[in-house]
């Protein structure tokens, strides 16, 4: 282990003081200070849901830095070849998380928004139908993929890019999210992925 992602593991800090999370360790004042910087927005995007913005996160330097430390630190001594960010927000973490590791990334995106020859997977939401894409050649048989996002709610599309990345071949190490809404129980949508999240509201 190199350079930030040595960092993650062997930093000189006070191992009494960290919380073991489902797997990770972290130290719980730096999560409390993620947690203190989410932004509730009512009645966003619709009326009688409120918006967790995560914004003043991404436009905090050291709150960001916390916020992709923890969550490469899901990968907790895995070989991870590939991170893979979910359209759009797992785009900022993910490839982030991509560099802190020294490993790949890869986007899945919504339909249309991907230049060559495609794999797509369909899934629902709340009104209608969607689909999201990858590359064919964006991993490999026998590739270890990280996935990263934003925010786990009702879990339909991340469920969609594991299924995506198994056609492939890859195999997912684990999934990891700055949130999860547990009321929503996403992660029963996910199946054997190990599953990480940050904030649980």
């Amino acid at each position: 282990m190199n350079g930030w992602a040595g960092r993650i593991v062997f930093e000189a800090i006070d191992r009494a003081a960290l919380l073991w999370l489902g797997g990770w360790l972290m130290d719980p004042a730096e999560i409390q200070r993620l947690a203190d910087a989410v932004r509730d927005v009512p009645d966003f995007p619709k009326p009688g849901i409120v918006f967790k913005d995560i914004t003043p996160i991404l436009g905090d330097g050291a709150l960001f830095e916390i916020s992709i430390r923890a969550l490469a630190e899901v990968a907790h001594g895995a070989k991870v070849n590939t991170i893979v960010g979910i359209d759009a927000r797992g785009f900022i973490f993910g490839a982030a998380v991509a560099h802190l590791l020294g490993a790949g990334f890869v986007p899945i995106r919504k339909k249309g928004k991907l230049p060559w020859a495609t794999e797509f997977e369909a899934y629902s939401l709340e009104y209608g139908d969607a689909e999201i894409e990858i590359h064919k050649d964006a991993v490999h048989p026998g590739e270890r993929i990280l996935v990263v996002d934003d925010l786990l709610a009702t879990g339909g599309t991340a469920s969609a890019a594991l299924k995506l990345i198994e056609k492939l071949g890859a195999e997912t190490v684990g999934v990891a999210f700055l949130i999860e809404l547990e009321f929503l129980k996403g992660r029963e949508r996910l199946g054997d992925a190990p599953v990480e999240a940050i904030l649980k509201y």
